[in-house]
């Protein structure tokens, strides 16, 4: 059974940082893709970043600069490193892995909230 556990969030002034943490189980870590996903209030799901398993990253434009992916395969964990945070990046961030069979999964998030 795949499980996906977030940790990390809180509540921080603009301009602060935040570690984001995904421990991952029930399938290979070191060969899948593990991703990061955030939805704002009253807003879409949106991708964040992803990373593969050999540490290929990919970050959105709109956090490219302050937010950054990685990963230690022997710790089936992900870690997503939030730097300069802005009001607008708060909201519910989660952890997703997709596989071809069974569609995407979702950790069940870890609220980030930035005051201005």
């Amino acid at each position: 059974q795949v499980q996906l556990v977030e940790s990390g969030g809180g509540m921080v002034q603009a301009g602060g940082s935040l570690r984001l943490s995904c421990v991952a189980s029930g399938f290979i870590f070191s060969t899948n893709i593990v991703s990061w996903y955030r939805q704002g209030p009253g807003l879409q799901r949106e991708l964040v970043a992803s990373i593969s398993g050999g540490g290929t990253a990919y970050v959105a434009d709109s956090v490219k600069g302050r937010f950054t992916i990685s990963r230690v395969n022997a710790a089936n964990t992900v870690y997503l490193q939030m730097n300069s945070l802005a009001p607008e990046d708060t909201g519910v961030y989660y952890c997703s892995v997709e596989f071809d069979n069974s569609g995407i999964h979702f950790g069940r998030g870890t609220q980030v909230t930035v005051s201005s």
